[in-house]
């Protein structure tokens, strides 16, 4: 399952969708906006922004990670709008008879989120009128 959304996530909904009787692991991964990001600027927000086709890039992403491991599932939600330092970015999730391949995919899954072109990002940095603009 893949969503972008503009609502905050809940991570109870998560476990509730991925979870299945033939899963012996469920790897979640939660990105959070962080304060600092390498600067000696703080951030004090970041602006996601998504294209008409992100939820096909989603889609391709969880195609190869079904291709690659033994997995039940995989969730990726991206979140959109302005993200308060704390608040959740994005959730990939794998759920795999073994824990082996729910860890892997999850990893590459969160890699390959990453590098997203579909999704831009507009990090506000404490210094007013500061930004830096970019795609993942």
């Amino acid at each position: 399952m893949v969503l972008v959304t503009h609502d905050p996530i809940d991570p109870a909904m998560g476990y509730d969708s991925i979870s299945s009787a033939f899963s012996g692991s469920v790897v979640f991964h939660y990105a959070v906006v962080k304060q600092k990001t390498g600067s000696d600027i703080l951030t004090t927000s970041v602006e996601y922004k998504a294209k008409e086709n992100a939820i096909e890039e989603m889609e391709g992403i969880v195609r190869e990670l079904k291709t690659r491991w033994e997995l039940e599932d995989i969730l990726i939600i991206r979140r959109t709008g302005c993200l308060a330092v704390g608040e959740i970015i994005s959730l990939v999730a794998a759920s795999s008879p073994n824990s082996e391949d729910a860890f892997e995919a999850c990893k590459c899954g969160i890699s390959r989120l990453k590098k997203m072109v579909t999704i831009s990002k507009i990090e506000n940095y404490l210094a007013e009128s500061t930004q830096k603009e970019g795609y993942l």
